[in-house]
C-alpha cells in the first residue's frame, strides 16, 4: 500500500506538469509569478486557516484581561465560550473572522472600539501525512505550528536510501489541487526556509532506487519551494 500511494502520487505530478526545467539551475525560494503559491504558516495566515473543532486559542481583548484567555479550547459543537457575550461559533472561521465577530458583539453593548485579537495555539485538529522514504510513514496529528522538518520527524526520519533533494508535498488550496518540492538537505542546513505544513497535506519523501524516475518527474517542476496547480 505504502508503495502504491507514493507511485501514484509521483505518477500524478508527471502527468500534470511540462518538462522544461533544469534542476541544477534552480534554488528552494525562487518566486516564479503570481499563479505561484508560496508556502503559507497556519498561525499567522489568518486568512488561509480554518479553525477545527478542540483546536486551542489565544483571545486577546487590547487592556481588557477579564475578557483574554491565553488557552481558550474549541468545544465539540465548533463554539467557544466568552464571558458577556456567551457561545461563539470558531470552526470553519480564520482566526480573523472570529476576531472580528467578538470585536462586534464587544462593541455592540459592552465595549467602546474593543482590538481583539485571536491566534490559533494549538491545530489539534489538523492532520499530516508523511508516506515514501521515511521510517514509520502513516498519519500523523499536528499540534500547533508544524513545519516540514518536524513531521518528517514524526514519522521517524527519512531512511538511509531517502533523496533528501527530492521532498514533495501535495496540498488542496480553494479546491486546487497544488504540489511544490523541497530540498530537505538545504532545510536541514540552513541555505532553505523549513516551509509550514499545513492541515491535510500529504508529504512524499522520494527514494534514491527511483531516482531516475523522480528526477524526470523534478524536471517537469518550474521551480522547488513554491506551489502549483495541477
Amino acid at each position: 500500500m505504502r508503495n502504491l500511494l507514493f507511485v501514484l502520487l509521483l505518477g500524478t505530478l508527471a502527468a500534470c506538469v511540462s518538462n522544461d526545467r533544469n534542476i541544477a539551475t534552480v534554488t528552494a525560494a525562487t518566486e516564479i509569478g503570481a499563479d505561484a503559491m508560496q508556502v503559507q504558516s497556519i498561525v499567522s495566515e489568518g486568512d488561509d486557516y480554518r479553525i477545527g473543532g478542540t483546536d486551542l486559542l489565544s483571545v486577546s481583548v487590547f487592556q481588557v484581561p477579564d475578557l483574554s484567555f491565553a488557552a481558550l479550547r474549541v468545544d465539540a459543537s465548533g463554539n467557544i465560550q466568552m464571558p458577556l457575550i456567551g457561545a461563539v461559533r470558531a470552526a470553519g472561521r480564520t482566526p480573523n473572522e472570529l476576531s472580528e465577530d467578538i470585536r462586534a458583539r464587544l462593541a455592540d453593548r459592552y465595549l467602546r472600539n474593543p482590538q481583539v485579537t485571536v491566534t490559533v495555539t494549538e491545530a489539534a485538529s489538523q492532520k499530516v501525512t508523511v508516506d515514501g522514504d521515511v521510517a514509520a510513514p502513516g498519519v500523523f496529528e499536528m499540534r500547533g505550528r508544524t513545519t516540514l522538518v518536524q513531521a518528517i520527524a514524526m514519522a521517524k526520519g527519512p531512511t538511509p536510501t531517502a533523496d533528501l533533494n527530492s521532498v514533495a508535498i501535495f496540498r488542496t488550496q480553494g479546491g486546487q489541487r497544488m504540489v511544490a518540492v523541497f530540498d530537505l538537505a538545504a532545510i536541514r542546513n540552513g541555505t532553505a526556509e523549513d516551509p509550514v505544513i499545513l492541515g491535510d497535506d500529504v508529504i512524499v519523501v522520494d527514494r534514491s532506487r527511483v531516482n531516475a524516475f523522480f528526477r524526470d518527474v523534478l524536471g517537469a517542476v518550474p521551480v522547488l519551494g513554491v506551489f502549483r496547480g495541477f
